[in-house]
């Protein structure tokens, strides 16, 4: 990202319209995040890049350049890593046990260079799903979308524990297991617990925060 923002040319908006104005301003942006990416004066070897072996899988990789990064010194409010592959309907074992091998091990790296770089506490690594699963098995030795799903939650000042209930099977609606906590308590919590901000704006209403974090 760095090599290819040093394309984008320095330009004047001059008289151009809203989109190429647009435009300019995206290509400003990309140069000022570019320019937040340089490599930092370093005051200790624990804020040296990691000189293990390379991570398997892309989200392994992308856990590295994440850590790589803030050992560089650059402040990252937010990052978002993705991990693909779950939409899985048949002949699922197999897949979601190599997906969910390669989530174990990448929050593991995360964990570990966030120790080494004195910062695990100062981290919040919480999990997200586009779908949930339903319970039952379909005919494809798989399972279908569903209206509830399960979310990990990472980091030195998180209280370690299961939050929720255990799933009711009993009276299951059209296959959909009934959910216990509404997920935008856990936006809730982040916003709320870890930013200190107001979650109500960001959420269309106030939703009860969860006990996860200490002081």
């Amino acid at each position: 990202f760095a090599r290819q923002a040093k394309l984008v040319a320095d330009q004047q908006p001059g008289h151009a319209g809203s989109a190429l104005e647009h435009i300019l301003k995206v290509e400003g942006d990309i140069r000022q995040a570019a320019a937040s990416l340089a490599p930092l004066p370093r005051t200790a070897p624990s804020e040296a890049p990691t000189a293990g072996p390379k991570p398997k899988g892309g989200f392994g990789v992308a856990v590295r350049t994440l850590t790589d990064t803030l050992a560089r010194g650059v402040d990252i409010a937010v990052a978002r890593i993705t991990l693909t592959g779950f939409d899985t309907h048949g002949n699922q074992q197999p897949t979601q046990g190599r997906l969910l091998a390669e989530l174990a091990d990448g929050l593991a790296q995360l964990r570990s260079e966030m120790t080494r770089l004195g910062r695990w506490d100062d981290t919040l690594a919480l999990t997200y799903a586009e779908f949930g699963r339903r319970p039952r098995e379909n005919g494809n030795h798989g399972t279908d979308h569903g209206t509830a799903n399960v979310h990990f939650a990472l980091g030195g000042r998180v209280n370690g524990g299961l939050y929720g209930q255990t799933p009711q099977l009993a009276g299951v609606s059209e296959g959909n297991l009934p959910h216990a906590i509404d997920f935008r308590q856990v936006y809730a919590t982040a916003i709320d617990g870890w930013w200190g901000k107001d979650s109500r704006n960001v959420l269309g209403g106030r939703f009860a925060t969860l006990p996860l974090l200490r002081t």
